[in-house]
């Protein structure tokens, strides 16, 4: 593997789990009714946070000082077990599932690749042979071609994969011959794929995506249902009665036509699961993404891990 580069985003979330002089996730509450504070954990999520305020307002909701919410997702959960830190179900009170962006795998133009059938085989045969692209070691680009890997039969430490910082990076090494295949988000890729200059070979979420003409990884034989999500939680040890009220909050955002005009528009898809469920459903991602990590040989491998609920592997 090359440029293993390994980051924490800017979200706290790696660094306040492991103590080194940030804090945790902390709210209080002021007044006789739960006032919240909705807090994007980096700028990446900022979208994602301004969507959800804005819902929240229109359904009733004071927004200002109060119980800290903070907007965060997978990159985050990655992260941690990278720098081995604690998992948001260590350090904060998870709420809701709020929304997710589909990745999809592609292939320059003239590739030939005709198919994603195609490419699986070459990556099951070739595994150290095939170079893939993507975004920065153990993000979620990363994390996808390890679960293609692993529902294929390919061995993940093998992968010749190369993470750069920015989307346009991995357009630029694609187009340029240096990757036969890359893995993205799909909203970074759609320019490319509508020029003609990439062709999609597969989607990761579970439905076909409107308007794209490419199967869904399910479709394509391999057993992965997977979303580059965001969700909301809140402070470490909240108290029920302020939980359930922020529970609430977020299903009644969730389930409004604001929310869901706001996913439209940013081409996100809304997945909302919440309260126990949701905690049981991260359990099991925690669990996904750990063992990932160590078929791509980015964690330690004997390292003790906890099943937190049930240890599933879909979404």
């Amino acid at each position: 593997m090359r440029r293993r580069r390994f980051f924490a985003w800017g979200l706290g979330l790696a660094a306040c789990a492991t103590g080194c002089g940030t804090e945790r996730l902390a709210g209080n509450v002021t007044g006789p009714r739960a006032r919240f504070s909705i807090n994007p954990q980096g700028r990446r999520w900022t979208p994602v946070g301004q969507a959800f305020s804005g819902a929240a307002r229109a359904a009733g909701y004071e927004l200002g000082e109060g119980t800290r919410i903070t907007v965060t997702g997978l990159p985050a959960l990655a992260a941690a077990e990278l720098n081995n830190g604690q998992t948001l179900l260590d350090t904060a009170t998870p709420l809701s599932r709020l929304s997710g962006e589909v990745e999809v795998v592609v292939v320059p133009a003239k590739s030939p690749f005709k198919d994603f059938e195609d490419f699986g085989a070459h990556l099951l045969a070739r595994p150290g042979q095939t170079q893939l692209a993507g975004g920065p070691e153990g993000e979620p680009d990363h994390l996808l071609f390890g679960l293609i890997a692993r529902g294929l039969g390919a061995d993940a430490r093998q992968l010749a994969y190369t993470g750069y910082l920015s989307s346009q990076e991995a357009v630029t090494e694609l187009l340029s011959g240096k990757a036969q295949a890359a893995a993205g988000l799909l909203a970074d890729w759609r320019a490319s794929i509508k020029a003609g200059r990439v062709r999609a070979l597969a989607v990761s979420s579970a439905r076909h995506v409107p308007g794209l003409d490419a199967p869904t990884l399910l479709e394509s034989g391999v057993r992965v249902d997977f979303a580059d999500w965001s969700a909301a939680f809140g402070p470490e040890k909240m108290p029920d009665e302020i939980r359930e009220t922020a529970v609430r909050m977020c299903e009644d955002v969730t389930g409004s036509a604001g929310w869901e005009a706001a996913c439209r528009s940013e081409g996100w898809i809304s997945i909302p699961l919440s309260g126990d469920d949701f905690k049981l459903w991260l359990g099991s991602e925690v669990e996904r993404t750990r063992a990932v990590l160590r078929d791509l040989g980015l964690v330690d491998t004997t390292k003790a891990t906890t099943c937190w609920g049930s240890c599933g592997n879909g979404h």
